[in-house]
């Protein structure tokens, strides 16, 4: 067991929204092995036809790919650990795992994970699927990914971390590292669907280097209270980085993000845009911060943040920030909370429309500005069926 303190309710920077003084992490011993019965568990994402998957089950690896390219590297971090396939300088090179009792829990166990390796110049024409599904409650999950994508190579990964039962109690720290070299392209798609009865606590950190992109998602549906810290560094002069999030609360679900684009260079673009749905008691917490270091002129960054309250007792709070060390950059951010407007609602129910679909459609037309960031083709499918589903769970609630 990590020794790093646990990170206190308005003690700590940036834990100023999130309340677990009453958590007990050793309540949660380490998971042990999976029973791979937990394999049928529903996705939220299903299976591509043509997917490289990777399956796990608590500790427990059970599908990994075998067809795979050459140049093309999908295994378990743990076998990647053991067999001495991650390049020097990779695994811990982004996160300080030593900086937080989450990370350092996570650190500390070692098992599972996810590991993809694409060399350089390889594109990869087929997305790889990763399914963690955690299976035994009151323990905890450690949950690690690393991904890099060498110089000039494309690659689309899909990461979901799921529970077994809708009823679970269990917890789970995650840590993922985005490394993307120059020229290269990545897509990484990050889906949280635990029980709502679960907790989950993450830092995830990418670099984007000269000319490099990355198109990052992350969709939020579950855990009874969660944070998660997001941040993206543009290393390389022309870097780009695209982050788009969506988190759909109801119940008392308490769901925190903060997320952080650094600019190290000249003539790099950020563009982010996080979108919340509340329904009942739930609560959100968006922190974002723009920062540029000196001498990274001609920098482009925007981030937005949008809520909508369908209840008079949810609550949405976000937090726009900006540090800019530069004078020849375009910095923007925008906030938002509203609830449902009630003319819309009206004008559609005017038409004939029953109450609930008019609601259904105010709702979708908000997040179908999201799903538009995407062009045409499977991933926004995908993406538009997961927001869909999610909300007819919400309307059930």
């Amino acid at each position: 067991m990590t020794t790093v303190e646990i990170p206190q309710f308005k003690g700590r920077a940036g834990w100023e929204f999130t309340d677990i003084s009453s958590l007990d992490p050793s309540a949660y011993p380490d998971t042990g092995e999976g029973n791979a019965a937990a394999v049928e568990t529903e996705r939220i994402v299903p299976p591509f036809s043509d997917a490289w998957q990777l399956i796990q089950v608590d500790a427990t690896t059970i599908e990994v790919p075998s067809d795979l390219p050459d140049g093309v590297t999908v295994t378990s971090l743990e076998q990647a650990i053991a067999d001495n396939l991650i390049p020097e300088g990779r695994l811990g090179g982004l996160v300080d795992t030593a900086a937080d009792f989450f990370t350092a829990r996570n650190q500390n166990d070692g098992r599972g994970g996810l590991f993809v390796h694409v060399a350089a110049g390889v594109v990869v024409d087929r997305p790889i699927q990763a399914t963690v599904i955690q299976a035994t409650g009151h323990t905890t999950l450690n949950q690690r990914t690393l991904i890099v994508a060498e110089a000039n190579s494309q690659v689309e990964v899909w990461d979901q971390v799921l529970s077994a039962d809708p009823e679970l109690d269990a917890m789970m720290t995650t840590v993922v590292e985005l490394h993307v070299g120059d020229g290269a392209n990545l897509r990484y798609v990050g889906v949280q669907g635990l029980s709502e009865k679960s907790t989950v606590f993450g830092t995830q950190q990418a670099e984007v280097g000269r000319d490099g992109s990355l198109d990052w998602v992350a969709l939020g549906f579950g855990a009874a209270k969660g944070r998660v810290r997001m941040a993206s560094r543009l290393a390389g002069p022309g870097a780009s980085g695209k982050v788009t999030g969506a988190y759909a609360s109801r119940g008392r679900q308490h769901l925190d993000y903060d997320t952080f684009q650094e600019h190290s260079a000249e003539n790099t673009t950020s563009d982010l845009a996080f979108r919340g749905v509340l329904a009942n008691r739930s609560v959100s917490v968006w922190k974002g911060m723009i920062r540029v270091d000196e001498g990274a002129q001609q920098t482009d960054a925007f981030q937005e943040s949008r809520n909508l309250l369908l209840s008079r007792k949810a609550h949405a709070d976000a937090i726009p920030g900006l540090e800019i060390e530069a004078d020849d950059v375009r910095c923007t951010h925008a906030a938002a909370i509203a609830q449902l407007d009630e003319e819309q609602i009206f004008y559609l129910r005017s038409r004939g429309l029953p109450l609930e679909q008019a609601r259904r459609l105010v709702i979708g037309g908000f997040l179908a500005e999201l799903v538009e960031r995407f062009g045409s083709g499977r991933s926004r499918d995908a993406l538009a069926l997961a927001l869909e589903q999610r909300l007819d769970l919400i309307f059930e609630a």
